[in-house]
């Protein structure tokens, strides 16, 4: 099965950020996304919808018309039909064109292994690149847009 793009770009975002430099004072601004994106990508990993969503905005919307609720379906669908999930991101570019606001550029390599169908467990594995807005709201950086397109392999 397929990565959906939605849900693909929730597991990419969360899994990037915590990348992000290593050297930054705890309470930086790169640092609370940081930290933000790592609890994304440990309960991405645990396959925990709600977990994921409590970094994602109200507001969410995506470059292709996804709102909070389609990612969540979208999660949702992904976390049944795949038992296991790893990310391997990188981190292309970060930018904070404004103290509140996180824009970031990455990268990311999503492995799944599919629920068992007719008796075989097959590998489902999708390159993507991301680009993804935060936003701090009430203190806390929260997921506001995400555009992203697959990567073909030969790219």
């Amino acid at each position: 099965m397929r990565y959906s793009a939605p849900a693909s770009l929730l597991l990419a975002a969360w899994a990037t950020v915590l990348l992000l430099s290593a050297c930054s004072a705890p309470d930086s601004p790169e640092s609370q996304v940081r930290k933000v994106v790592e609890q994304m990508e440990i309960a991405t990993e645990a396959r925990s919808t709600s977990d994921v969503l409590e970094a994602v905005s109200d507001s969410y919307q995506d470059a292709y018309g996804g709102t909070r609720q389609d990612a969540s379906q979208h999660l949702r669908g992904y976390f049944i039909a795949n038992q296991s999930i790893h990310l391997l991101t990188r981190v292309n570019s970060v930018e904070f064109p404004i103290p509140e606001e996180a824009r970031v550029r990455i990268s990311v390599g999503m492995l799944g292994r599919e629920a068992e169908a007719s008796g075989n467990r097959d590998l489902a594995a999708d390159l993507y690149d991301f680009d993804v807005t935060m936003q701090r709201e009430d203190g806390q950086w929260k997921v506001t847009y995400a555009k992203w397109k697959a990567r073909s392999a030969a790219n």
